[in-house]
C-alpha cells in the first residue's frame, strides 16, 4: 500500500506540475475519443438506416426467389406462393411484401423540393405490417390507405387523417395517387429512405411498371416473411420449407438485411476505419510517454539511487498514462455529446449504450497499451549509469 501512495503522488505532483504539457495530450487524445465515437455512431447510423424496416419484422424467415442469390432487392416471387407457404407445418403466419419507391408531391417538404420514398406493400394483419403507433393499421388489402414511417413526419408537416399525393411512372407517364394518411408507425426507414407503408393491392396498382407489364398477370412481390410457431425451430424450418416448396430460398431476417447491396462491405469500412484510428492512438500514446520518459531519466535514476523500487517507478508511470488518458476520453466523450445534439436529423449517426461502452472502453485500454514500451523503458534505467557515474 505504501508503495502505491508513493507512486500514486509521484505521478499527479508530475502531472500538476507540468499540467499544460499534459492537458495538451489530454486534448490530442479528447480529439481522438470524438473521432472514434463518431466513426461508431456513423458505422452504427447507417447500418440501422440499411436495415430498421427489416430488423423489426414480426418473423424470423424469409423466403425469396430461388434466383436472387439471397439478395431481396433482387427477389421476385408470386404472391401465391403464400398459400404454400402458410401450409406448412410449424409457420405461424405469412406475409408477402412488395419494396419500389415513389415520390410524394403534395405536401412538399419545407425546403420545396418533392420528397423520394421508398414504397412497401404490406398485408394487413400479417408479418411485415409496422405497428402503428399513432392512428390505426391498415384496414384491407385494397384501400387507398398509407401508414407513414416516423422519418417522413420529420420532413413533411402531415397529421394522421390527412391526405399525401405520391408520383410514380407508369410505362412512359407519370402518374399521381391520393393515399389517406391512417396511421404512424416508429423508425422503419428502407434502405435510408423514409418510407410509406400501403396494401399489397394498391401497392400494385400505384408502384411504378414498364410498358411491357402485362395487366391482370400474377402480383410478384419480394420476398415473403414467415413468422414460426416456435421462433427456435429457425434451421429446421428452413430446410422444411425448402424441401415442401420448389424454387424458392429460405433464410434469416438478419441474412436478409446483411445480404442487403453494399451493406457488409460499408460496416466492413467503417470498422476498419475505428481500428485504425485506434492505432493510431495507441502510437500517438506510445510516442508521447516515451518522449516523456527520455527527458527524465535523470530523475528516475535519482528516485533510484535513493530507493525507489522497479515497481513503485513502474506503477506512476502506469497511473500517469491512465490519469492523462482518462481526462482526454472524459472530455472528448463530453464533447461528442454536445457534438450530438446539434446534429441535424439528416445525419445518419445513432450513439448506442453497447457501441458507447464498447469505444470508451477500447479508447481507454490504448492508453496503457500505447505507454507500456515508455513503462518498461523506465523499469530498465540504471541509477548509476542515468545519473553519468
Amino acid at each position: 500500500m505504501n508503495s502505491i501512495s508513493v507512486s500514486f503522488h509521484l505521478a499527479t505532483r508530475e502531472l500538476w506540475r507540468n499540467r499544460g504539457r499534459f492537458l495538451l495530450f489530454s486534448m490530442v487524445i479528447a480529439l481522438i475519443t470524438v473521432l472514434v465515437l463518431f466513426i461508431a455512431a456513423l458505422a452504427e447510423g447507417l447500418a440501422d438506416a440499411n436495415r430498421q424496416y427489416l430488423s423489426k419484422l414480426d418473423a424470423q424467415l424469409m423466403v425469396l426467389s430461388d434466383r436472387a442469390d439471397g439478395i431481396l432487392t433482387a427477389s421476385r416471387i408470386g404472391r401465391s406462393r403464400m398459400a404454400a407457404v402458410e401450409r406448412v407445418e410449424g409457420v405461424a403466419a405469412a406475409g408477402a411484401i412488395g419494396f419500389s419507391s415513389a415520390t410524394v408531391i403534395d405536401p412538399l417538404p419545407k425546403n420545396g423540393t418533392q420528397l423520394r420514398v421508398s414504397l412497401v406493400g404490406v398485408e394487413p394483419g400479417k408479418p411485415g405490417e409496422p405497428v402503428a403507433l399513432q392512428g390505426r393499421g391498415l384496414s384491407t388489402i385494397q384501400a387507398a390507405e398509407v401508414v407513414l414511417d416516423r422519418a417522413v413526419l420529420n420532413q413533411l408537416a402531415i397529421n394522421v387523417g390527412d391526405t399525401l399525393t405520391i408520383q410514380t411512372t407508369q410505362g412512359t407517364q407519370d402518374q399521381t395517387y391520393t393515399l389517406r394518411v391512417v396511421g404512424v408507425s416508429d423508425n422503419q426507414t428502407y434502405l435510408f429512405q423514409p418510407t410509406l407503408f400501403v396494401p399489397m393491392f394498391t401497392w400494385d396498382r400505384v408502384r411504378p411498371k414498364g410498358e411491357g407489364e402485362a395487366a391482370g398477370a400474377e402480383l410478384t412481390v419480394g420476398g415473403i416473411a414467415v413468422k414460426l410457431d416456435d421462433p427456435t425451430q429457425s434451421e429446421a424450418m428452413r430446410a422444411r420449407l425448402l424441401d415442401r416448396i420448389s424454387r424458392v430460398e429460405v433464410q434469416t431476417v438478419v441474412e436478409t438485411y446483411q445480404n442487403l447491396p453494399g451493406y457488409s462491405a460499408q460496416q466492413s469500412t467503417l470498422t476498419t476505419q475505428s481500428v485504425f484510428t485506434l492505432l493510431i492512438g495507441v502510437l500517438v500514446i506510445g510516442g508521447f510517454f516515451q518522449i516523456q520518459i527520455l527527458q527524465k531519466v535523470p530523475q528516475i535514476g535519482v528516485l533510484k539511487a535513493i530507493g525507489a523500487s522497479n515497481a513503485t517507478v513502474g506503477t506512476a508511470a502506469v497511473l500517469q498514462i491512465v490519469l492523462v488518458t482518462a481526462i482526454g476520453v472524459a472530455v472528448g466523450s463530453s464533447l461528442t455529446l454536445l457534438l450530438s445534439l446539434g446534429m441535424p436529423a439528416s445525419v445518419p449517426v445513432a450513439f448506442t449504450g453497447a457501441g458507447v461502452a464498447t469505444a470508451i472502453a477500447a479508447l481507454l485500454l490504448i492508453g496503457p497499451i500505447g505507454g507500456s514500451v515508455s513503462v518498461r523503458y523506465a523499469i530498465q534505467i540504471e541509477p548509476l549509469r542515468a545519473l553519468g557515474l
